[in-house]
């Protein structure tokens, strides 16, 4: 069979962004052209994550490219490929995650941990990302997307699924455990819900307002939404949980609060799991009551090409359907607006066929 051809253009649309809070500008630049090892993607959808917010605003202590096209959750079409490249053709579906690469030879890759590889390159961090219509990734760590999933809803899992899949692998529950998901309304919080209850946890929400309570209890499957502007979180957590609290807790909060009080409500033997990035936040825990209640305190980054696929698979199985709302490119800075405030139930896409502002809600585009 012969190899289908895309006519690729020269110029594509891209936001790009010249120094951290500066204007981010949609305008045309040239397509990249794959390397040896390299595959080109037409991203048709791009989620926007936090970490997306974080590198315009230069939150983190990592270097940042500049100029630089955020974005890491891009899928799409393969329209060329590097000489090097075997087991991916044109026309095949794939996507871009937040590492785009790796060395292969350190001991971490070589364990199959390589998001810790210290020569990582990083999807809208440190490599031109997915808020354009064409897109670099190394074939060896691109996802691969079966042709049958529909890739805007398929988008936000290339990050924000794959990362707390692999939060909650690491918080080491067990089928029947009691699972607490802070910030449970936001776009990973829906997903860890869901993710949490295909893996048979028990899940508890904690995020604020009616809204996201509808959200994670009524949608999502959590058996109790915990509103920490009106509730005493540690003493509900408590409660639902026979006075002893959660097996687990995995923090995808974007303030530092529940960094402080997340070993208050998480039962002995029980493990917290940091996945959310405040900006200069830290976590503080008693040492005695660390030590005699042998809790685990633990970090979860992102998942390795395995979980990835894990993650694409229970997608694929029906299982999870991240609520989402499909907006334009070109509405990328008041996504990042309605980010800030905390205005955003689930998580928004972009459609990079689309270059022109449109009027943006924060109500969802569901599939349920």
């Amino acid at each position: 069979m012969a190899q289908q051809e895309f006519k690729i253009p020269e110029k594509q649309w891209a936001q790009v962004f010249d120094k951290h809070n500066g204007p981010i500008e949609l305008k045309q630049i040239p397509v990249p052209k794959p390397g040896p090892d390299q595959i080109l993607i037409n991203i048709k959808y791009t989620g926007v994550c936090h970490t997306d917010l974080h590198a315009w605003k230069g939150d983190w202590p990592l270097d940042v490219k500049l100029p630089l096209v955020g974005g890491h959750e891009g899928a799409g079409v393969v329209v060329a490929v590097g000489e090097l490249v075997k087991d991916i053709k044109v026309g095949d579906h794939a996507g871009i995650k937040w590492l785009n690469s790796s060395c292969g030879q350190c001991d971490f890759c070589m364990a199959v941990d390589e998001p810790l590889c210290q020569k990582a390159v990083l999807s809208g961090y440190t490599q031109d990302g997915t808020f354009q219509q064409y897109a670099l990734a190394n074939a060896g760590h691109a996802a691969r997307i079966p042709k049958e999933l529909p890739l805007d809803a398929m988008a936000p899992i290339l990050c924000g699924g794959i990362t707390v899949y692999k939060a909650l692998k690491e918080s080491h529950a067990r089928p029947g455990d009691s699972v607490v998901i802070t910030g449970a309304g936001g776009g990973l919080g829906t997903l860890a819900l869901q993710y949490a209850k295909a893996m048979g946890f028990r899940t508890i929400a904690v995020d604020a307002g009616d809204e996201k309570a509808q959200l994670c209890t009524e949608k999502l499957g959590a058996e109790v939404f915990v509103d920490f502007t009106k509730d005493d979180v540690i003493a509900k957590i408590k409660e639902h949980t026979g006075g002893l609290g959660a097996h687990a807790v995995i923090l995808l909060a974007v303030s530092e609060k529940p960094f402080q009080q997340a070993t208050e409500y998480c039962r002995s033997r029980g493990s917290v799991v940091c996945v959310g990035l405040p900006p200069g936040a830290k976590i503080s825990a008693s040492v005695f009551n660390t030590v005699v209640r042998m809790l685990t305190i633990k970090g979860s980054y992102v998942g390795n090409r395995l979980d990835t696929q894990e993650a694409i698979d229970f997608f694929a199985r029906g299982l999870i359907s991240a609520p989402y709302k499909v907006a334009k490119l070109s509405d990328l800075p008041k996504v990042f607006e309605m980010m800030e405030k905390g205005e955003i139930a689930g998580r928004y896409v972009l459609d990079t066929t689309v270059s022109y502002p449109s009027r943006l809600s924060n109500s969802l585009l569901r599939r349920f």
